[in-house]
């Protein structure tokens, strides 16, 4: 298995354009969207493309009642990357780590490489192999 690193040329304003520069499909490209539990627990979700992440069935996956998104500072400290390069290797912290089935519909995605400007591409069952607690679940509306 292997994987690429590649470099935008320009600031990306849109999933379209990022897909666009990196010769793929907009559903070939992987979210890394981080949310916090409560004060102290979060959980790291992987989705495919512009499929929302449909939060009651992300809340029954996980038995919670109540769920929000990440604030970029949390983002930063949890991940340690920024919103926009957010990738879920190298992780600062250890978080659980759920992936839309979707996510795997592609043989090859890409996805954020921990550095904006940046993105890495690769099979797209080399996640499962890097990530061996991974969780995959229909989270997508």
């Amino acid at each position: 298995m292997s994987f690429s690193i590649f470099q935008h040329q320009q600031k990306i304003h849109s999933l379209e354009q990022a897909a666009e520069e990196r010769g793929q499909r907009s559903d070939q490209i992987v979210r890394s969207i981080l949310f916090r539990l409560n004060p102290e627990t979060f959980v790291l979700v992987l989705a495919s493309g512009d499929r929302q992440i449909s939060w009651k069935a992300l809340r029954a996956y996980l038995g919670e009642r109540r769920l929000t998104t990440a604030t970029p500072e949390e983002v930063l400290r949890v991940t340690g990357y920024e919103i926009g390069a957010v990738t879920p290797f190298g992780l600062r912290t250890i978080v659980r780590v759920l992936a839309d089935e979707a996510v795997f519909i592609h043989p090859v995605i890409s996805l954020g490489s921990g550095r904006k400007g940046y993105a890495l591409i690769l099979e797209s069952n080399l996640i499962k192999a890097m990530i061996p607690d991974l969780e995959i679940a229909p989270l997508a509306g």
